[in-house]
């Protein structure tokens, strides 16, 4: 559970940046809406967490409009630096860790004296001081909230903790669920939970905030090429949030041009082409990759690549593209699904990375 001291105001900063306007939207929507448990679900990139925190904000702000917090009173400071007494973060140590958000005393000595690593998951313990903290009077205001990210990253134990608490809260108690993976949520969970959908942006106008927040590059503060932009929003599948990840990565024109060069690298089975990578990180690459060679052997649209930077043969009149057949690319993304489901547990990164791009050397040249 997130708790104790606050952040510094740098990064205290980077998270309290407007959001994008089709977030605005559907956070002006929840907050006309009654209820006391929301759960936000879609896939990633879609800023499930950044609604999740607006709403909470909105709830604990003393002078909250229609469109959410007012920015400026002391609870709205409160959250925006990590410190608000009346929100409750649940989410993994390891993420934790990596928005900024402070750790209770206990768990960062632990981690601090390197008698364990951060744990991926919500801890049970998490939960019961969560289900404590509800107990509590409030420290301000009328509200308390419990802000649950990922949902999906709690256990059968840790939900069923949550569960009575999530059903009848005491007193002015909120809830926010957001994940990615709302399947893999208890039932019971969900059936407590007024859900929401994350809208997908048009293409467009997420390419235009892209451009917007990716901001200058290099000595000369020049801004990305659009088209460079465009390249980053296909790899991230149309997620804004995964493209502006994509876009701090490095020089735009740099990592796009990695990401149209790969598909021809793999299949020539060059290893060097995943090297910058983790091995979940090019599993999801070689997924994607996988996705567009079946769409385009079908006769449909490529999503993540263009079609000129696919490995394949000029499509002859009435006839699609020529490439790997059916049975050749579904065999391959069967063994990329069975591989991500163990990719974190790797035993040697550099062996899969030498075995994924030889696998996908294969199956990219069956005929």
């Amino acid at each position: 559970m997130s708790t104790g001291m606050g952040m510094g105001t740098e990064e205290a900063t980077k998270h309290s940046l407007p959001l994008a306007p089709w977030l605005q939207t559907q956070l002006r929507s929840l907050l006309a809406q009654r209820g006391h448990a929301w759960l936000l679900s879609g896939p990633s990139g879609l800023g499930q967490f950044d609604v999740a925190l607006a709403l909470a904000r909105a709830w604990l702000c003393e002078q909250a409009t229609a469109d959410g917090a007012c920015g400026i009173c002391g609870s709205c400071h409160a959250v925006q630096v990590h410190t608000h007494a009346d929100l409750c973060l649940l989410m993994p140590e390891a993420l934790s860790l990596s928005l900024g958000w402070p750790l209770d005393e206990k768990t960062q000595d632990e981690l601090d004296s390197k008698k364990r690593k951060p744990s991926k998951e919500i801890k049970v313990d998490a939960a019961r001081e969560a289900v404590t903290f509800t107990q509590f009077t409030r420290s301000r205001g009328t509200t308390k909230v419990i802000l649950v990210y990922p949902a999906e990253r709690m256990n059968t134990i840790t939900a069923n903790t949550l569960l009575k608490t999530l059903e009848e809260p005491p007193g002015a108690v909120k809830f926010i669920l957001a994940t990615e993976a709302a399947h893999q949520l208890l039932p019971t969970i969900r059936s407590r939970c007024q859900g929401h959908t994350m809208h997908w942006p048009v293409f467009d106008e997420a390419l235009a905030w892209l451009a917007e927040q990716a901001g200058p590059e290099g000595k000369a503060g020049k801004k990305p090429a659009t088209a460079d932009l465009h390249t980053l929003l296909l790899a991230a599948g149309g997620r804004p949030a995964d493209a502006l990840e994509r876009a701090h990565a490095g020089p735009s024109s740099a990592v796009a041009q990695h990401w149209q060069a790969l598909p021809k690298a793999m299949a020539r089975g060059e290893v060097g082409a995943l090297s910058d990578w983790t091995p979940a990180q090019a599993v999801d690459a070689l997924q994607k990759l996988c996705h567009d060679m079946l769409a385009t052997r079908a006769g449909a649209q490529a999503r993540f690549f263009s079609a000129q930077d696919l490995p394949l043969a000029a499509p002859g009149k009435g006839k699609p593209a020529a490439g790997p057949g059916f049975a050749a690319l579904s065999a391959w993304a069967k063994e990329l699904a069975a591989s991500a489901r163990t990719v974190e547990h790797t035993y040697n990164p550099g062996l899969m990375l030498e075995a994924l791009a030889s696998r996908a050397q294969l199956a990219l040249n069956a005929r």
